[in-house]
């Protein structure tokens, strides 16, 4: 794995919308090997995307799209390469990637980061009693990777494309080899094999 230049300007090309206006599975695969940053006052944060999964539909009844449109599932439901962002459990923040043809409500949950760059400041927002987390345990699990990098409500609805805060970056990092299997940490829709990993990748959820 290459180290990586980071900068608070984007020295990589940003993932354009046309990447994020396709079927959501094909978006899923292909985030993998992207890289997340996230630009904030004191510095940035980015990690290498080594899971996803894949959320598509009123049909699908772990998609928040289910129920039909809310305030809450609102961006959904909106133009692809939009973050949405939403408090889980009242306990997690979650990040997704909105895909698809606005009206069409899907998106992709990023569930896992190689970390690349902010590592000290992913230390600090984790830190926890019995000592320092290895750099793989750092991103792993969706809750994780937004508290490490900083991500929170205040990042919802922002424009993965144009913003400049938070974007998914090409920086050429492409996964060998990717394993497809059933989402986790859902009660529906378990059967569905829609969460897609860079084969033996340790940040991978356990």
């Amino acid at each position: 794995m290459c180290p990586r230049k980071m900068t608070s300007d984007p020295i990589y090309p940003v993932l354009p919308r046309s990447f994020y206006n396709r079927p959501t599975l094909v978006v899923a695969k292909e985030l993998l090997g992207k890289v997340l940053v996230h630009r904030m006052r004191g510095g940035l944060a980015a990690g290498m995307i080594v899971e996803a999964e894949a959320y598509i539909g009123e049909d699908d009844p772990a998609c928040h799209a289910a129920p039909g449109p809310t305030v809450r599932n609102a961006p959904l439901y909106g133009p692809p390469g939009v973050a949405y962002v939403y408090l889980n459990y009242g306990i997690h923040y979650l990040v997704n990637a909105v895909t698809e043809t606005e009206g069409c409500p899907a998106a992709v949950l990023v569930r896992a980061l190689h970390p690349l760059e902010g590592l000290a400041a992913m230390r600090r927002r984790r830190a926890r009693p019995g000592g320092d987390l290895s750099d793989h345990d750092l991103c792993r699990g969706p809750g994780n990777l937004t508290r490490a990098l900083g991500i929170t409500l205040a990042q919802n609805r922002l424009d993965l494309v144009s913003s400049g805060r938070l974007a998914i970056e090409d920086w050429s990092g492409e996964a060998a080899a990717v394993s497809w299997g059933p989402r986790i940490g859902i009660r529906v829709g378990v059967e569905r094999p829609w969460r897609c990993w860079v084969t033996g990748h340790p940040a991978v959820s356990r």
